[in-house]
C-alpha cells in the first residue's frame, strides 16, 4: 500500500512542545505538517463566558479519569491559547528530585544550569517579563497583603503578556480577545508557517505504523466542527519523523494504541503521570477583617468583595520552593481568580464535618460568596499515575459535543502526595486564617477525584530505560525517529507552572531531531534564530548543541 501523501516531518500537536519543533524544523528547509486536534481560534473566536456551547468548551479538553481528571489545551496553539500565561522557571531542587524511583529521575544531562540557555532561548521568543506591583490585580494585592500579615513573602509572576495590549479583563482562561497574550498563535506558529509548515486543525491522530521503506505512517480522523464525536474524514500521511506533542493525556494514548502495529513500547509509556501536584484552596474572606486586619480599601466604600478586574494569577508565594526542605515538602502558592460560576462548583463549607460541595451548608454559603479568593498549590506527587488500555479512537470516549470525555487514567494518590497536599493546605489555612482574615477549604476531590491543569511525566525523560520512555534527547526508545517534546516528556512535578520548561526542552530536544533527520534522508539543518529574527539565544545555546548529538 502506498500512502497518498508524504512529508518529512509530521508534528502532533500544536501547543508548547508542538509549535516550537514545527517552527525549528521548517525554518531549517524540512518540509512539516502539523495536525492539531482541535480548531483554529482567533481573538474574535474568543467568548467573555462560560457558558455551555460558546468558544471555551471548543478550546478545552476535559479528560475525566479514575482518580484524577485533566484539563487541557484543544485548539491550535493548545494551552498557550487558554493559559493564564505564567512563566516561570522551575527551581534548582526539581532537577535533583528521586520521586517514587527513589534515585535522580531527571536524566543526568539536564539540571537547571544546562537548562538555563533554553530557557533563554524561549524567553527570546515569547517575550516574558516580570510583572511590577502596578500590573497586580485586586486578589494578587490581597494575597501579597495576607501573605505580608502572616510573615510570608509573596511576588508578582513572570508571565507573558503584553500589558500595552491588556484590558485586566480576566477573561484569560477562556482565550484572549484582545491579543494580548503572547500565546503561540503569535510567535512560534506563525514563524513555522512563514517558512513552509502547514497546521490542520480539526486532525486527530490514531496511532502510528511502519511503512515497508522504513519511514512512519500516521493514521489519522478528521474531526467535525461542532460535534468532535463525529468523524467527519480519515487518512494517512508518511513522514521520516514523528514528532508527538499532544499533551501528557494523549501522546501516551497515541503510542499505547501504535504497539499492535510498531512493537512494544517502553515500559514507562503511560506511566508515572504526575498532576503537578496540584491542588485548590478557596478562602471566603471577611470584609471587615480585610478593611481592619490587612488595611485594605478599594476606595469605593469596599475592602475588597472579589473585585474581578485584573488578570488570572499575578502574584505567587514561594517561601516553600527551598531546597534544603524535605521531598514533597515543597510547594508554590499562586492565586488565581475564577468567575463565581466555576470558582463555586467545587468549593466546600470551610468547617464541614463531612462532604460539603452541595446541600443546605452550600446554599448558605453561596448567600454570602461575595468575596473569596482561590489559592492554586503545586506541589511534589509521586507519579502515581497509569493509563489503562486506550479508548477505541482518541484519548477518551466524550460524552458531550465538545470538551468532556472519560479517559483511561487511573490515580490513587500515595502518602506523600496525600502529605504534601495536606502541607499546603495547612500553609494556605495559616496565612488567611489568621486574627478571623478568613475561612478556607479545599475543593473536594469526590466529583472528579484530584484535578489538573498541568499534566505531566507520561512519556519522561531520562537515563533509566526502566523508568523512562525517551532517552535524554527525548527520543522514543527502541523507535528511532520518533520524538516527544510536550508536558509528557517532563520526569515530574515542578513546584511551579510548567509552561517555560516544557517549552525549554522542546527547545533542547531540537538539535537531537535535526540530526535524526539528516541521518533519514532530509535535508535539513539547524540554527534559526527566533522567529523574529533575534539571535542572541540561538548564541548562548550554541556551545550545549553539540552534547545533544549522537556521537
Amino acid at each position: 500500500m502506498t500512502s497518498t501523501e508524504r512529508t518529512d516531518v509530521l508534528v502532533v500537536g500544536s501547543g508548547f512542545g508542538g509549535a516550537i519543533a514545527a517552527y525549528h524544523l521548517a525554518a531549517g528547509g524540512a518540509r512539516v505538517v502539523v495536525l492539531e486536534r482541535g480548531p483554529w481560534l482567533t481573538g474574535n473566536d474568543f467568548d467573555h463566558d462560560f457558558k455551555l456551547g460558546s468558544s471555551y468548551t471548543r478550546a478545552f479538553d476535559f479528560t475525566v479519569g479514575d482518580g484524577m481528571s485533566v484539563l487541557g489545551g484543544n485548539c491550535v496553539g493548545g494551552g498557550s491559547v487558554v493559559y493564564f500565561a505564567a512563566m516561570p522557571r522551575a527551581p534548582r531542587f526539581v532537577f535533583e528530585r528521586h520521586g517514587s524511583i527513589g534515585r535522580r529521575m531527571w536524566p543526568s544531562a539536564v539540571s537547571r544550569d544546562t537548562l538555563e540557555p533554553w530557557y533563554d532561548r524561549v524567553e527570546e521568543a515569547i517575550p516574558v517579563t516580570k510583572q511590577e506591583w502596578s500590573d497586580v490585580s485586586y486578589a494578587g494585592g490581597l494575597w501579597a497583603a495576607a501573605c505580608d500579615h502572616a510573615g510570608r513573602t509573596a511576588n508578582p509572576l513572570p508571565s507573558a503578556i503584553d500589558n500595552s495590549k491588556c484590558t485586566n479583563c480576566n477573561w484569560m482562561m477562556a482565550g484572549c480577545r484582545f491579543d494580548a497574550k503572547r500565546s503561540l498563535l503569535f510567535n512560534y506558529l506563525p514563524g513555522a508557517l512563514a517558512h513552509g509548515a502547514e497546521v490542520r486543525p480539526l486532525h486527530e491522530v490514531q496511532h502510528i505504523s511502519r511503512t515497508d521503506d522504513g519511514d512512519y505512517r500516521v493514521h489519522y480522523n478528521v474531526v467535525d466542527d461542532e460535534d468532535y464525536r463525529i468523524q467527519a474524514g480519515s487518512g494517512t500521511i508518511d513522514a521520516k519523523i514523528i514528532i508527538l506533542a499532544a499533551g501528557a493525556g494523549a501522546t501516551p494514548v497515541i503510542l499505547q494504541r501504535s504497539e499492535a502495529t510498531l512493537g512494544t513500547m517502553p515500559n514507562a509509556v503511560g506511566r508515572y503521570f504526575s498532576g503537578n501536584g496540584e491542588r485548590l484552596n478557596t478562602a471566603v474572606l471577611n470584609e471587615d477583617k480585610v478593611r481592619e486586619v490587612l488595611g485594605l480599601s478599594r476606595g469605593d466604600g469596599l475592602a475588597y468583595e472579589a473585585n474581578q478586574i485584573g488578570k488570572g494569577p499575578t502574584v505567587a508565594s514561594w517561601d516553600r520552593l527551598d531546597g534544603s526542605l524535605p521531598e514533597y515538602s515543597r510547594f508554590s502558592l499562586e492565586q488565581l481568580y475564577f468567575p463565581p460560576g466555576l470558582g463555586t462548583i467545587l468549593a466546600q463549607v470551610p468547617g464541614a464535618t463531612g462532604p460539603s460541595w452541595f446541600g443546605v451548608d452550600k446554599k448558605e454559603l453561596l448567600k454570602r460568596w461575595r468575596s473569596w479568593l482561590i489559592i492554586f498549590q503545586m506541589t511534589e506527587d509521586d507519579n502515581e499515575g497509569v493509563f489503562g488500555p486506550p479508548p477505541a479512537t482518541g484519548n477518551a470516549d466524550r460524552i458531550s459535543q465538545q470538551m468532556l470525555g472519560v479517559g483511561r487514567l487511573r490515580y490513587n494518590p500515595t502518602a506523600n502526595t496525600l502529605r504534601g497536599w495536606a502541607e499546603a493546605d495547612a500553609e494556605v489555612k495559616d496565612i488567611l486564617e489568621r486574627d478571623g482574615l478568613a475561612e478556607v477549604a479545599a475543593w473536594t476531590n469526590d466529583v472528579v477525584g484530584a484535578y489538573t491543569v498541568h499534566p505531566l511525566a507520561s512519556c519522561r525523560i531520562g537515563d533509566d530505560p526502566d523508568t523512562s520512555a525517551l532517552d535524554d534527547r527525548n527520543e522514543l526508545r527502541g523507535h528511532p525517529g520518533i520524538f516527544v517534546t510536550d508536558g509528557s516528556a517532563v520526569p515530574g512535578a515542578l513546584t511551579v507552572n510548567p509552561a517555560m520548561t516544557i517549552a525549554a526542552l522542546a527547545e533542547r530536544a531540537i538539535p537531537g531531531i535535526v540530526q535524526a533527520a539528516q541521518q533519514r534522508g532530509v535535508n535539513v539543518t539547524y540554527g534559526a534564530p527566533s522567529p523574529d529574527g533575534a539571535t542572541s539565544g540561538r548564541q548562548g545555546a550554541a556551545r550545549l548543541v553539540p552534547t545533544l548529538l549522537h556521537r
